[in-house]
């Protein structure tokens, strides 16, 4: 059931992101519906794992894959369309190699290490999506304006903070090596 979960957020990831590079895709509300959908299989897919003891390396490793698809396509899509900066799918896609390259070779671990600031920034990740979705709604321009603009902010204080989590990974063998 979890791994179900997982799936549909990997269905939605081509229509989502064709939808961010192109609004006219899409209705807004259907965009803000699966964004909405995909953050609550994201939510409840783990929650289903551990409950029904189903949880595992695998799983997890599919779940932050679909993640990371999801919000790298989705961000790429906002950055074709000019709405976020084009640097923050590129980032994602370094910090996330990082993550599972470590976990797996450097710590030699069959589930991914994660680190505190990686977690809080993979659910951001979501953040723009939803508030370019909200900005689609059609509720005027100003409120367009208004909330692609926060989006954009938002983005490019992810860009910052993946940055920040691509460097804390780096030097991390080091603190590990001196404990």
């Amino acid at each position: 059931m979890a791994n179900l979960l997982t799936a549909i957020r990997l269905l939605l990831v081509i229509p989502v992101a064709w939808s961010f590079a192109d609004e006219s895709l899409l209705p807004g509300w259907l965009l803000l519906l699966l964004i909405l959908l995909a953050i609550a299989t994201d939510y409840f897919d783990g929650k289903v794992a551990r409950a029904t003891n189903t949880a595992s390396a695998k799983g997890q490793l599919f779940d932050h894959g679909t993640d990371f698809l999801f919000v790298t396509t989705g961000l790429a899509g906002c950055a074709l369309a000019g709405v976020t900066n084009p640097y923050l799918p590129a980032l994602i896609v370094i910090a996330f190699s990082q993550y599972v390259l470590d976990s797996h070779y450097l710590f030699h671990q069959k589930d991914l290490r994660m680190s505190i600031l990686g977690r809080w920034n993979g659910i951001f990740y979501f953040a723009p999506l939803l508030i370019i979705a909200c900005a689609r709604l059609g509720l005027g321009q100003d409120v367009s304006d208004v909330l692609e603009t926060a989006a954009s902010v938002i983005a490019w204080l992810l860009l910052v903070s993946t940055i920040l989590s691509i460097f804390d990974r780096t030097i991390a063998p080091l603190r590990t090596s001196e404990t």
